[in-house]
């Protein structure tokens, strides 16, 4: 879900992937794709190209290009992101293609090889999409872990404060101005931005760490190289500062998720990491910047996780919301946004250790 936006990007493999035509890809993106393989030796036709979509993106629709080269099995592959109708009230996309731009300078994630008006075209990661079973994996979760906090420490611009909580009082106005009265009533609008006001009162503390967040870690937002295990974070639209705890909780939440089955919006709380999980991530994460991480830090930084998913359900809840008015994609955002605030209301009392 997330991202969210949820991109389910890239597969080497054609598992995700429908063969389409070059008449989904606008004229503008075509003529930056011709240019580019007009320049690459190993293409005979620029124009012979193959468009494949990719499945599971809400927000986006992703394509990958295929050229075939004259090495045979070997190709040419770059991908095509346009972008999707009103998600310009989730974040500021010319924010989001400077944040593109800087983590290429920094090493991370793909290039930006063109743009053009509702999209852009982008670096092919020869990398594998993770699964949504993949962040279950002992072994890929640690790597996820050593992974984010790099990007956590990412020198990046823009205000080095919490985002949080600006984006939900935001996304909540424009919630409320999108709704009808009967969908306010459904969802409780009215009392949540009292709530939003008390949890961050709550979970404000001078002592934790602010840092380049990801904001929506999916499974689908995580590439890895079977080879070299080297994990690729991407997709930035939601990118901010924000407390690290946030990101990670965010992130445990994803793993309730499977968005390419049948039903991609019914979640499985279930999946949620338990007790064991949660910590062997954090002692992970902590202890990938070369120390060993007492026992407090850890305590700590589980504690502020676990009621950060409070702020995480709020969020994605009003994304679901929000999304359903602004969004043509086949997907169940409004049972989508049901179940985020479901969770919420379930696990207030139980995080916090009351109601109020």
């Amino acid at each position: 879900m997330g991202a969210v936006e949820i991109d389910k990007t890239n597969n080497d493999s054609h598992n995700n992937v429908i063969e389409t035509n070059q008449c989904q890809i606008p004229i503008e993106a075509r003529r930056i794709l011709h240019s580019l393989a007009s320049n690459w030796n190993d293409v005979a036709d620029s124009k012979a190209l193959q468009v494949f979509q990719l499945k599971g993106a809400m927000t986006n629709q992703v394509y990958q290009i295929n050229w075939p080269t004259d090495l045979g099995s070997q190709s040419r592959k770059v991908l095509v992101r346009i972008y999707g109708e009103g998600v310009d009230v989730f974040f500021d996309r010319n924010d989001e293609i400077r944040t593109f731009e800087c983590m290429s300078k920094h090493g991370q994630g793909p290039r930006l090889l063109g743009r053009f008006p509702n999209g852009r075209v982008e670096e092919f990661i020869h990398a594998r999409t993770l699964s949504a079973a993949d962040l279950h994996d002992p072994e890929i979760s640690s790597l996820i872990a050593v992974k984010l906090r790099e990007f956590h420490d990412l020198d990046m611009a823009g205000p080095r404060n919490a985002q949080l909580w600006q984006r939900l009082r935001s996304w909540l106005k424009t919630a409320q101005q999108l709704c009808s009265p009967e969908e306010a009533k459904q969802f409780q609008l009215d009392v949540m931005e009292e709530e939003i006001n008390s949890l961050e009162k709550k979970l404000s503390h001078d002592n934790q760490t602010i840092g380049f967040c990801h904001n929506d870690l999916q499974y689908g937002n995580i590439m890895i190289e079977e080879e070299t295990r080297a994990v690729t974070i991407i997709d930035y639209e939601y990118a901010t500062f924000n407390p690290v705890a946030y990101d990670i909780a965010n992130h445990f939440c994803e793993m309730a998720a499977d968005y390419h089955t049948d039903t991609p919006h019914i979640l499985d709380f279930n999946k949620y990491p338990d007790f064991e999980k949660c910590k062997q991530f954090v002692q992970k994460y902590l202890s990938s910047s070369g120390s060993e991480a007492s026992g407090h830090d850890v305590e700590q930084l589980l504690q502020d996780v676990e009621m950060y998913t409070l702020a995480s359900h709020l969020i994605w809840g009003l994304w679901g919301i929000i999304s359903e008015h602004v969004n043509d994609i086949d997907f169940d955002y409004m049972e989508y946004a049901r179940q985020r605030f479901q969770q919420y209301w379930l696990k207030k009392p139980l995080i916090l250790g009351s109601s109020k």
